[in-house]
């Protein structure tokens, strides 16, 4: 039977939305082994729950309720799911958690997905994947998940069907076809190795290779046996150099059993510790100085980033930048090393005796750069993909080489941090404009954030330059150079940008108070007015500064509702199933507003769902709206927030239920109508003059938004404009950062170029939000 999340789990704690996600989840079942290593938590909710969640829970249970003990919680998810989802929604929803959940459990599979083109039809999903051969070998793995997913997990019934296509061509597809030549070498010398060990009459079990690789004991064979990957030097033998080893020595040199010949009880030349009953098995075995263990080897190294699962015996190079030691019992010692190549790290584990541990590490040090040869094994300790049983370990030259700018045509950075950029710079700045000079940049722009403290410096090494220039010059001969053509340091800044230019009322042609206004609200599926979609419109007619009507439906958005959505708003998949959709209930919402002034609490959010249904629908609108979050800045400055249950509170307006249309809607409208007298008292009669009242007030700068974009001077009267500007978002506008509005960006922007920034940057911002074209193509015009 049943239970609850939370009474099988009744003293978890978890963040308010973990809490909120599981409390309507309940528990099928709970199986642990019988080692009591792994629990297993069957558990069905009416929701879709991603993965990231999952395995966050998945932790937190671990962590709080079997802190000292080494057992994996795991979650069977089984989801009743609304009618909204077909198997193309559900894969809209579930994507990410499907890649997420692959990464974790299914790397090669993983990738595959990942590259893959996805298509539907009817209850088939017809997966097209790259024709590589992980391809053809791990597609049918990778449907019968996705088919385990949608038909057991999801109750969705879906057939995967797999088609190939060609493998598109990378930047690098020449180094990945010569890795893929060497790979396969590899592969094709152990495959002959193991042909080899099968005609000699042993098995796959002898053990070969690595830290527990074996020393022959009175083999003999022909010279010129091959010496196959994984395979070791022999002692003891009487046949020719290049003779290959014969398994039958256990890891540490004790015998493993009689093979090929060789008696239980035959001894080693290298003599026996009588007392630990194990060889001393030298530490090198290579007349290469180069070796610090093992034997020498030739292969050549691939990409870290290329090791994906246990693949078997691997070569790589890289730097050594941690080590550690255990000491375990047989005193004897765990080397644990980790080694980077800069496409990935890897940790590599062996296993030494206690006085061989000095001989290593005084030679292997952090900083060392190493090649080694070993087998790719996840360790069942850390479980993590290690590198173990190796074959040797010896020392390479730095393959790194400085970045060098081997471009013909140089770029210009405009968008550089030093360390005077809290948290985001770490470099100084005469060394940024030291290596853009070296790298034949014409110039360089120092954008420190908020702050202009790197300029002295920056100037000072660009006269060091100037000078060694022209004495270069003069003794070459040549011509004096241009001082400021020859190199350039560009002075900006990266500000906090505020739009105060956004006005309470967009779009007014003189109206005053006394207009007919409709107060609305929506719900929505998300944040986006291009990707999601209205779920429910309230409305509330304000006429002669009182309430004359009402309006109010839901709207089917034919997709599910996001479990955060339903949460906030109430509203859920069956309560919007069956009613109009938006191209049936938008006209209605229009004819009941009519010529009315619309008004919303925070209308750009609101009105950037409207004009976008407008334009899918062919609909004109020239609509006048106002903001009431701009209203209340003016006349409730003392209030630290402006959301409308903060203005209603202050207002001593209820809101029984927030975040429903109606009920929203229903108290914005009071809200305004108690605004209206507040402004009259404060002369303001008309939309233009509540516009001209909400500018330029530090007051309201202070708790408006802020935005990356760059400054740049383009000359003296444009740097003397960058310090008037950074002196100003100090000593006027600072709250927690300082800010520059865009009306005294405008007053000083002679001789400045303003750039759109990053992606905290409004324009990127609006791009990522879908914003419409008419409010994208306002930020453009900003921008130069």
């Amino acid at each position: 039977m049943s239970k609850a999340f939370f009474e099988v789990f009744p003293t978890l704690k978890l963040d308010t939305g973990l809490q909120d996600l599981f409390e309507g989840v309940a528990v099928e079942k709970v199986t642990s082994t019988k080692r009591k290593d792994f629990l297993r938590v069957y558990i069905a909710s009416d929701h879709l729950i991603h993965k990231e969640d999952v395995f966050r829970v998945e932790q937190e249970i671990g962590k709080q309720f079997f802190p000292n003990m080494p057992i994996v919680v795991k979650f069977y998810e089984q989801f009743t799911l609304s009618s909204q989802y077909d198997p193309e929604k559900l894969m809209d929803a579930y994507r990410e958690s499907i890649l997420l959940e692959l990464k974790e459990t299914s790397p090669v599979e993983y990738s595959l997905f990942k590259r893959a083109d996805i298509a539907f039809s009817q209850d088939k999903l017809l997966l097209t994947l790259e024709d590589t051969v992980f391809g053809r070998e791990k597609g049918g793995e990778l449907a019968r998940i996705l088919e385990k997913i949608y038909n057991e997990r999801c109750a969705i019934p879906v057939q995967v069907e797999l088609a190939y296509k060609e493998k598109a061509a990378g930047r690098n597809r020449e180094e990945e076809e010569q890795r893929l030549a060497i790979q396969v070498a590899e592969i094709s010398a152990r495959a002959g190795f193991a042909v080899q060990m099968k005609g000699a009459g042993l098995s796959a079990g002898d053990p070969i290779g690595g830290a527990g690789r074996s020393e022959s004991a009175g083999q003999s064979g022909g010279e010129g046996q091959p010496e196959g990957v994984g395979q070791s030097e022999s002692a003891g033998q009487s046949g020719g150099a290049g003779q290959s080893a014969a398994p039958g020595v256990s890891a540490y040199g004790t015998l493993s059993g009689s093979r090929g010949g060789a008696s239980p009880s035959k001894k080693f030349s290298g003599g026996r510790d009588r007392e630990k009953g194990d060889f001393k098995r030298p530490l090198k075995r290579s007349d290469n100085p180069d070796v610090i263990y093992g034997r020498d080897f030739e292969e050549e190294a691939m990409p870290i980033e290329d090791i994906i699962g246990e693949m078997g015996e691997v070569v790589i190079r890289g730097k050594v930048i941690r080590k550690d030691k255990r000491e375990i019992k047989n005193e004897r010692s765990i080397l644990i090393y980790d080694i980077t190549d800069y496409t990935d790290t890897m940790t590599v584990k062996f296993f030494v005796r206690n006085e061989q541990v000095n001989e290593i590490t005084d030679v292997m040090k952090e900083g060392t750069f190493v090649k080694l040869k070993g087998m790719t094994t996840v360790d069942k300790f850390d479980h993590e993909l290690t590198i173990g049983s190796l074959a040797g370990i010896k020392k390479i030259p730095d393959f790194t080489t400085s970045r060098e700018d081997r471009s013909v045509r140089k770029r210009v950075e405009l968008h550089c941090h030093t360390k005077m950029s809290d948290m985001d710079g770490v470099s100084e700045a005469k060394d940024i404009v030291k290596r853009a000079y070296k790298w034949g940049h014409p110039a360089i722009a120092i954008t420190d954030h908020g702050v202009v403290q790197s300029f002295p410096d920056a100037n000072h090494v660009w006269e060091d330059l100037w000078k060694a220039e022209k004495g270069r010059c003069k003794e070459a001969g040549e011509p004096e150079p241009d001082k400021q053509g020859f190199f350039k340091v560009i002075y900006g800044v990266e500000a906090y940008l505020v739009d105060d230019l956004h006005e309470i009322a967009t779009n007014e042609k003189g109206q005053d108070f006394g207009a007919d206004f409709v107060v609305f609200d929506i719900e929505t599926t998300g944040f986006s007015p291009t990707k999601n979609r209205i779920i429910e419109i309230g409305a509330v007619k304000v006429s002669g500064g009182k309430i004359v009507d009402r309006f109010s439906t839901f709207v089917d958005p034919l997709v599910p509702i996001p479990f955060e959505i339903e949460k906030l708003t109430g509203i859920t998949d069956d309560m919007v199933m069956g009613a109009e959709q938006i191209d049936t209930v938008l006209p209605q919402f229009l004819d009941f507003c009519g010529d009315c002034i619309l008004v919303a609490h925070n209308a750009q959010f609101d009105m950037s769902f409207i004009m976008e249904n407008c334009d899918r629908q062919g609909i004109s609108h020239n609509f006048t709206y106002v903001d009431t979050v701009g209203i209340a800045r003016i006349l409730l400055p003392g209030q630290k927030k402006h959301t409308l249950d903060a203005v209603a509170k202050a207002l001593g307006v209820s809101l029984e239920n927030h975040h429903r249309a109606v009920d929203d809607a229903e108290a914005t409208a009071e809200i305004f109508v108690k605004l209206i007298p507040m402004m009259a008292k404060e002369g303001i009669h008309t939309l233009a003059q509540m516009n001209a009242r909400g500018k330029a007030s530090p007051d309201i700068i202070k708790k408006l938004p802020t935005y990356h974009a760059i400054i740049l001077a383009k000359n003296n009267v444009g740097r003397m404009n960058l310090y008037r500007l950074v002196s100003e978002s100090h000593l006027t506008y600072f709250s927690r950062r300082p800010r520059i509005p865009k009306s005294l960006l405008n007053q000083y922007r002679e001789g400045l170029i303003v750039g759109s920034a990053c992606e905290a940057g409004e324009l990127y911002r609006a791009l990522l939000e879908r914003k419409p074209d008419a409010e994208i193509a306002r930020l453009v015009d900003f921008y130069d």
